[in-house]
């Protein structure tokens, strides 16, 4: 499985394009809001030959959903979301608007496959576990390959830290709740690529991220 991260937006978020020897792909998180973004993800998609069959997000703020109407307008495919974040991705252009003054004039896709906790992901020969993990959002969530030991954590893990809380739809006792799983669920061995930052481990993050000793 190959990954690659392409950092987006003002508040540098990590969009992923993810493949394999299929040359299938997903496309996670695409926080694409400079053209110069959008034909970065479309320059490597089409260098490497790869077809595009999911848009995945994490959770429903706009800062990991801005490209989403430029992959759907260029390559078809529909946000898939966990149902608990639709009403967020439905207004986007919204808080866009009201909470960084952005406007965002483009057309937003149809929300595709609503998710929920233990659905799959299929691409090529790999397949993503979603995994709810509520707190940053109430459809916050992690796509895990238990077979490669790598998970997307979006905003709820990042290196030695995890997402705010303290937004209207955040909960503290949820994300601690949502901690407790990842650190039962995964082995120390999973690489953790998160929707900020640089990856990590969990090995690392059990040992020196504080919300997680």
């Amino acid at each position: 499985m190959k990954v690659q991260r392409i950092e987006c937006n003002p508040l540098q978020e990590n969009c992923y394009v993810v493949s394999d020897e299929s040359r299938e792909c997903v496309i996670i998180d695409c926080g694409a809001y400079y053209d110069e973004e959008c034909e970065a993800i479309g320059q490597y998609i089409s260098e490497n030959n790869l077809k595009p069959v999911h848009l995945l997000a994490t959770h429903g703020h706009l800062d990991h959903n801005f490209g989403n109407a430029y992959v759907y307008r260029t390559y078809g495919l529909k946000p898939e979301i966990c149902a608990e974040d639709q009403d967020l991705l439905e207004q986007l252009p919204l808080h866009a608007r009201e909470l960084f003054g952005m406007e965002i004039t483009d057309e937003q896709p149809p929300i595709g496959r609503l998710l929920a906790d233990g659905d799959t992901i299929t691409f090529g020969s790999h397949q993503f576990t979603v995994v709810r993990t509520p707190g940053h959002s109430h459809g916050s969530a992690l796509f895990y390959c238990e077979a490669e030991k790598t998970v997307f954590t979006g905003d709820t893990l990042f290196r030695m830290s995890i997402g705010r809380t303290d937004f209207p739809e955040g909960s503290w006792k949820e994300m601690e709740n949502s901690l407790h799983r990842i650190a039962e669920l995964l082995s120390q061995d999973t690489t953790v690529l998160p929707g900020h930052g640089p990856q990590t481990t969990i090995a690392d993050e059990l040992k020196y991220n504080p919300y997680l000793r």
